[in-house]
């Protein structure tokens, strides 16, 4: 089960948010997303010891918010298809038939 707070040295990654609220627990896919898009390797390295492979890969299935360049990465790591991944699908503010 993953810690419940965040290494000290990751604060530059949650410059925008209260960083002695961000809980392992309650947000899980906001941590890996934040890690996968601006850590370095010691970031990824915690990351790996303190959640799943499975739980990562349940976030870059699921996010809209990695890069193109993370979700690519990750994507290949994993072995998934464009279609699994909602990052690579119609963002939510385009209306049907206008693209």
């Amino acid at each position: 089960m993953a810690q419940a707070r965040l290494p000290e040295r990751m604060k530059r990654l949650f410059w925008d948010v209260d960083f002695a609220s961000v809980n392992c627990h309650l947000h899980r896919d906001f941590i890996v997303e934040r890690v996968l898009n601006m850590g370095d390797m010691e970031d990824l390295a915690w990351l790996w010891r303190t959640f799943t492979a499975a739980e990562i890969c349940q976030v870059v299935r699921t996010s809209r918010r990695l890069t193109k360049k993370t979700a690519r990465c990750w994507q290949a790591f994993f072995g998934l298809a464009e279609e699994e991944m909602a990052c690579f699908g119609r963002y939510s503010t385009q209306i049907d038939g206008i693209y």
